[in-house]
């Protein structure tokens, strides 16, 4: 079994709408489809049962290939807070905990998003690889979540989400 840390990222978002209608958009399938890990037209699966023990899965298929990611609710406490885990089973055995925390605010609500990423060492690394390591995987992390909540903040504030033409 290879080696592992964790490494913490950590990200705030603003919307303008009401708490509950994120925490929503969250744990319900049929906007989970639209915006988490995958675009509506090109989402095979998208299923949720936000409660304690229930589980989360959606699987994208892009060129020619199913992208699958599943989770375990830990926590849902609506609209302020969920923990869940994360596993993508093709790439990876290894799960890491997401926490959403969602605080009302006078106009709108903010999001603050945790993930405690586990990052696979390699054999013989030194303390400044591990480093290296957690600065790119955190990177990486944050850039896709970054795109998702920008998807996200559309979909929650407008109700549709215009994808870019790549």
């Amino acid at each position: 079994m290879a080696k592992t840390s964790i490494t913490t990222l950590n990200m705030k978002r603003k919307f303008n709408v009401p708490a509950e209608k994120v925490f929503d958009a969250w744990t319900k399938a049929d906007t989970i489809k639209k915006w988490m890990f995958t675009m509506e037209h090109t989402n095979k699966v998208a299923k949720s049962n936000p409660r304690v023990g229930g589980t989360w899965e959606v699987v994208d298929h892009r060129d020619g290939k199913d992208y699958r990611a599943i989770g375990e609710y830990k926590l849902v406490e609506p609209p302020a807070k969920l923990v869940f885990t994360f596993k993508m089973p093709q790439f990876s055995d290894l799960e890491d905990d997401i926490t959403v925390e969602i605080e009302s605010l006078e106009s709108g609500c903010e999001m603050i998003f945790t993930q405690e990423i586990n990052v696979i060492h390699e054999k013989d690394w030194t303390t400044e690889d591990i480093q290296k390591a957690h600065e790119d995987w955190k990177k990486e992390t944050e850039q896709g979540w970054h795109y998702m909540f920008l998807g996200l903040k559309e979909l929650v504030e407008t109700g549709k989400i215009t994808y870019p033409s790549f």
